[in-house]
């Protein structure tokens, strides 16, 4: 054996099923020895793509999706994707090949310093110098990547180290980092707090975050929330947590979000902030979430509560474990006349459209595309005005709801949203984007017929990159630079070159029917929806 081989066992070892990458020489032993695997190799475009795919897997299967690429520009074109884990907490298990480690520091052909280039994007990184210490490092690898505040951790591997033979392989059962012992049980004191409060407030508010799913504790979330009462809204990240339609839920919070989401996080008197790092697109005035209130900040990771907002309560620990141990608190709530007083705010405070009817109304396409799909239905939303549409219009009943949070990087759902479709294969799998998101990824069709991938995408056309025209007609009163996306290709003929079926929707008179023929059948389809191009989120 030898440490490709290695590799190999040891992703075998923790049921990865799927590899996304693009090879060349410094991983070719890799994937060399992955042809004597069962596990799928997907050749995808380009790297950054790799990461996000291996992300869909990862949100997916609540598994560290994998990926891997080559050296050098191999390796520094996945920065974008592992970043994009980072913010968002997707555990990813990044390999990078190296060049022989002999040549390290030499600046030679399709060197890069990834290890060095991460370090801010990672939760750990590894350059491997002993084929024989593969199988630990693998085994710490996926360990970190899936516990605490889970997130990437890169491998780097050099060429000769892939190559070199393995002594004896054993992958470990357990493992043991002497400075790496994250909390999961909430200290029961601190939660013996949480519930006296509770108890005393008439105004209480659950904000759930994208870490609720992470931990896989909607189940306990709602649980807690109906037995009590309590309404909740959630950050970007956390729609999904509650069924969109759910009578207790009020929509997501922050700059883009519900007004009246946003009303009951100023005027609760107890905030239960679980599995959101309070950040600015959330939450922009940090003050508005301590000021004559009681703040629960609820997460993993301890570094995050108290970064950006002081709490009354801090509770360290897993959101599923935590809630689990309330569900077993008994108190009351006595909050009927909040209840009564969103509401209000719910009917009167919905934001009102004038759409042009000479075009698709991205909201109301949003609202019926969302109606017909399957109940367990992904939708996987892109970056920039079609995320915001997404997040005010789709209704999540038992699916799920992906996209870019923390960094927002544009090109995310074509990619994210085949990983998602690899790994829930009975699954319906839509991918929503605008004509500039899209033509950042366009070039995974490819990978999609190849590997008979069969995710449906939507695109939102407008012919400009619509968030940054919006910020630019109100900053700059209309004076437009860089955003104009004239050139961009006749999605009909590039449809037809990549062999995948096309419709186009140019204003609501036959949404519903065109609707039914893109959802019909599990096969994959590109569904152009013309937009005005001067609509606003």
């Amino acid at each position: 054996m030898i440490g490709a081989d290695a590799l190999v066992k040891c992703l075998e070892a923790e049921g990865v099923t799927t590899v996304f990458g693009y090879p060349g020489v410094a991983i070719c032993p890799f994937y060399n020895s992955i042809l004597e695997s069962d596990i799928r190799t997907i050749l995808i475009r380009t790297e950054q793509n790799a990461a996000h795919a291996a992300s869909g897997v990862s949100r997916m299967t609540g598994k560290p999706g994998v990926c891997a690429v080559t050296s050098g520009p191999g390796a520094t074109n996945v920065i974008t994707g592992i970043a994009t884990a980072f913010a968002d907490s997707i555990p990813l298990i990044c390999i990078t090949g190296q060049v022989n480690s002999e040549l390290l520091g030499s600046d030679v052909f399709q060197e890069a310093d990834i290890t060095g280039a991460v370090e801010s994007f990672v939760k750990y990184s590894y350059l491997v110098k002993d084929a024989n210490e593969i199988p630990r490092i693998m085994k710490e690898a996926f360990h970190i990547a899936n516990t605490g505040r889970k997130g990437p951790v890169l491998i780097d591997v050099p060429i000769d180290v892939q190559n070199a033979a393995v002594s004896k392989f054993k992958y470990p059962e357990e493992v043991s980092l002497r400075t790496y012992k994250p909390t999961v049980k909430g200290h029961i004191v601190q939660i013996k707090k949480v519930v006296k409060e509770l108890e005393k407030a008439r105004r209480p508010l659950i904000c759930a975050g994208g870490g609720v799913l992470l931990s896989e504790a909607e189940g306990e979330l709602r649980h807690f929330a109906e037995a009590h009462k309590i309404p909740v809204v959630s950050t970007m990240m956390g729609i999904g947590v509650m069924p969109t339609e759910h009578p207790q839920y009020y929509g997501m919070v922050g700059n883009n979000g519900k007004a009246y989401a946003n009303r009951a996080m100023s005027e609760c008197d107890l905030l239960i902030m679980v599995g959101a790092r309070v950040a600015d697109r959330a939450v922009n005035q940090p003050d508005l979430i301590t000021k004559d209130k009681v703040l629960v900040h609820i997460d993993v990771d301890p570094a995050e509560i108290g970064k950006n907002a002081g709490p009354t309560i801090p509770l360290v620990g897993d959101a599923r474990h935590i809630f689990e141990d309330l569900a077993k608190e008994e108190f009351s709530c006595r909050c009927e006349a909040w209840i009564e007083t969103l509401e209000g705010y719910r009917r009167t405070m919905e934001k009102k459209r004038n759409p042009n009817p000479a075009y698709v109304d991205p909201a109301a396409f949003i609202v019926r595309l969302s109606e017909k799909m399957a109940e367990d239905a992904v939708y996987v939303a892109d970056v920039g005005q079609n995320q915001i549409w997404s997040c005010g219009y789709v209704k999540v009943r038992k699916g799920k709801f992906l996209t870019s949070g923390g960094m927002g990087t544009m090109g995310y759902s074509i990619p994210a949203a085949m990983g998602a479709k690899i790994a829930a294969p009975d699954r319906q799998v839509i991918a929503v984007c605008g004509d500039g998101s899209f033509q950042m990824s366009m070039m995974e069709l490819a990978t999609m017929r190849q590997h008979k991938i069969p995710v449906k995408i939507i695109v939102l056309k407008n012919n400009y990159l619509g968030m940054v025209r919006q910020y630019q007609h109100f900053t700059y009163k209309d004076h437009y630079s860089v955003v104009d996306l004239s050139g961009s290709p006749d999605l009909e003929k590039l449809s037809a070159a990549f062999g995948i079926s096309f419709l186009r929707l140019e204003n609501m008179e036959k949404c519903d029917e065109v609707i039914d023929a893109f959802l019909k059948e599990d096969t994959s389809m590109l569904l152009e929806c013309v937009i005005d191009p001067m609509d606003l989120v």
